[in-house]
């Protein structure tokens, strides 16, 4: 990540730092209430480039320059290009996957395993297994994620569910893997051994995804698929009507997942994954293919052709009888995540240019004064990393400028350093997919098809963390210590 460039400005006052915030949470508040789940598409876009003008008309009031604050606005868009490329990547693949018969066959086989009572805790399950394995929930989410809301779609399960529990797992997949880059970036942010740091999280990760696990349990429990057997059997008929179903088709879901295993980065590991989609849509799926390319003068080979790169840029397009099933496949393409594109672009400019002026660390520095506490700290830590991912629009700073601001007042209430790492990711990476306008918010709404303020309330393991965090803070447990605490404090436990 580019070091931010330094502003002449001076740091502003609290309240110059607190009039963007105010207004941006009462403007999507009003979006909300306007437009409700649609409100990610335009409207809170609109709130955020305001509120950046604003935040650069106080970074001017208080002596910048509008080149500054445009600078400003311009750095913190370019921290989340990784993220738009990997989102155009996302769309591709699932595009040419569909097209392939990859994400068909995932469902196709998914309706024939899966039982309606435990769908929901074994999807969860599925999706920690292999974010351990992998380490990126984006990659989850991005691959077996879509085929999990595919046979949810297929089985006439909560999709709001479903997507909460794929997000569950896969989040505690990433926060134990040692391959995830947000476990190793709070690790080395706060100067501790990754392996030490991913041992110390279990105190707090394992209890989290086991309520996480007993309520998908408990909300699976009874639960009989709203789609009769006999539309699933039209379901099933459909796809193979349709695709041609085979175990080969689940390929290129393996090779995607050893690459990323490997550690090949994100955007080549996608768009490799995107052209075994392509090659295999023209070997298996030529009929689909023509279809999608639809009947034109050209030589059949052209035809293939225009098919599979169709899918690329503007996904797939059923057309079957069967109304289930054109639901389910009619998804994918760079093109679809243009919106998610833009709501990141708007939420890193005002992110960028409220840390141009020094907004977000005069915030940061504000909510630090009243820490007198372990439980206060901890309560703080988790407060501050929820503020940076909402502030700031990407979870990379809310690891990375709390855990730079924080070390010295843990350092004065006597706690080693491991204690911060674990906080910043049981607040600053679970959080983050909790916001809308968050790269990691927009990505999941995006990839899963679901609007964050829909599955938010079930990705259960995402908000039960922090506060089993700020437990362990308040009964002063599981927090290891550098010398003795100060006498208000009780003494550690355990």
């Amino acid at each position: 990540m580019p070091p931010e460039p330094e502003s002449s400005a001076p740091v502003p006052s609290l309240t110059d730092a607190l009039i963007p915030l105010i207004t941006l949470v009462v403007l999507l508040a009003l979006s909300v209430k306007l437009y409700g789940a649609d409100s990610s598409y335009g409207a809170n876009q609109i709130v955020l480039l305001l509120c950046a003008c604003l935040a650069a008309a106080v970074g001017m009031k208080n002596g910048a320059s509008w080149d500054e604050m445009q600078e400003g606005m311009v750095h913190g868009i370019g921290l989340a290009f990784k993220a738009i490329l990997i989102l155009l990547t996302v769309g591709s693949l699932i595009g040419s996957w569909i097209l392939a018969g990859v994400v068909p066959a995932m469902i196709y086989y998914g309706l024939q395993i899966f039982t309606p009572d435990l769908f929901y805790a074994t999807a969860c399950f599925i999706c920690a297994l292999v974010g351990i394995s992998i380490g990126s929930s984006w990659t989850v989410a991005g691959t077996l994620g879509i085929g999990l809301m595919g046979i949810a779609g297929g089985l006439g399960l909560s999709p709001m569910i479903t997507a909460g529990a794929i997000i569950s797992g896969a989040y505690f997949g990433d926060k134990l893997s040692p391959l995830s880059d947000t476990t190793n970036l709070a690790a080395a942010i706060t100067g501790n051994e990754l392996f030490q740091h991913i041992r110390h999280m279990l105190w707090t990760t394992l209890p989290s995804i086991a309520v996480a696990f007993v309520a998908f349990l408990v909300l699976g429990a009874g639960v009989e698929a709203r789609s009769s057997s006999v539309e699933v059997e039209q379901v099933l008929a459909a796809l193979k009507q349709n695709f041609s179903i085979g175990w080969y088709l689940l390929i290129p879901l393996v090779i995607l997942l050893v690459m990323a295993y490997l550690r090949v980065p994100a955007f080549p590991t996608l768009i490799f994954g995107s052209l075994v989609g392509c090659l295999f849509a023209a070997v298996f799926q030529q009929p689909a293919v023509v279809t999608l390319a639809g009947a034109d003068s050209l030589a059949y080979p052209l035809q293939v052709l225009k098919g599979v790169w169709y899918s690329l840029f503007d996904g797939y397009k059923a057309d079957t009888d069967n109304a289930v099933v054109n639901e389910l496949l009619s998804k994918g393409g760079m093109s679809s995540m243009m919106n998610t594109i833009w709501l990141i672009i708007s939420a890193m400019a005002f992110g960028g240019v409220m840390e141009r002026t020094g907004s977000l660390q005069k915030i940061v520095t504000a909510t630090l004064a009243g820490v007198r506490s372990t439980a206060s700290l901890i309560a703080t830590t988790v407060a501050t990393c929820f503020g940076m991912n909402a502030m700031a629009g990407d979870q990379y700073m809310a690891i990375i400028l709390p855990g730079r601001m924080l070390r010295e007042k843990f350092a004065e209430q006597g706690l080693q350093t491991i204690n911060l790492s674990r906080t910043l990711e049981d607040a600053g990476t679970l959080t983050s997919v909790l916001i809308p306008w968050n790269t990691c918010g927009a990505f999941m709404s995006a990839t899963l098809g679901i609007a964050t303020w829909h599955y938010a309330p079930y990705a259960i393991f995402n908000y039960v963390c922090p506060l089993i965090a700020i437990a362990y803070g308040v009964a002063n447990v599981r927090l290891p210590r550098t010398s003795t605490p100060p006498p208000s404090e009780v003494p550690e436990r355990a």
